[in-house]
């Protein structure tokens, strides 16, 4: 699996920590997400984000000027269309991370952000045909081993994002790390001589 070419095709941070409100505002519309999504593979003018979307073409300009003025889109280069400028957009960052939250407004907000629950509706008809992998696991592990195994998911995940681009269909990568209440077993007991 060769990841030589640059993905996208524009210089971008590797990381950016959202707290603002209108960042997390902006995040949490589905369509905003899709946009961003988008825009991993390459970087792309309001008329193809329109085209790839299917949605009307100042439908898309309204989200794409959201997301510049919160921060998270930025014009990446231009190009002259005979008398008009055009511009192509890319994100400010590879990843965008949910920092430390004060408000309980913007707690909402990032509550509704559940990559799993959209991953598991797009799965639904991979699922139907057989064509769905996945794998869940549970372990009992300290915080600092979660820390470490997160990193390194999302190491791979960010490998995923810049194999480049080629055939016909697009496959989604979810990844997710959470507690739960899933059964354990106790710890082992003593050795007990069997003579007493």
């Amino acid at each position: 699996m060769s990841v030589n070419e640059r993905i996208p095709d524009y210089d971008l941070d590797d990381l950016l920590v959202v707290t603002a409100p209108e960042q997390l505002r902006a995040l949490a519309d589905p369509l905003r997400s899709t946009l961003l999504e988008l825009l991993l593979e390459r970087a792309a003018t309001v008329n193809e984000m329109a085209r790839a979307v299917d949605r009307p073409k100042s439908s898309v300009a309204y989200h794409v000027n959201q997301l510049v003025d919160a921060g998270l889109l930025r014009v990446v280069r231009t190009r002259r269309v005979r008398a008009i400028e055009e511009r192509f957009y890319g994100r400010v960052a590879r990843t965008y991370y949910v920092g430390a939250l004060s408000r309980a407004e913007d707690k909402q907000v990032v509550s509704r952000i559940n990559g799993l629950a959209e991953a598991a509706a797009e799965a639904a008809a991979a699922h139907a045909a057989d064509e769905l992998r996945c794998t869940l696991v549970h372990a009992r592990i300290p915080i600092e081993d979660v820390r470490e195994f997160w990193a390194e998911v999302q190491a791979l995940a960010r490998r995923f994002a810049q194999i480049p681009r080629a055939g016909d269909q697009v496959y989604g990568f979810a990844a997710g790390l959470y507690p739960t209440d899933a059964p354990t077993l106790p710890d082992t007991e003593p050795a007990t001589d069997p003579r007493d």
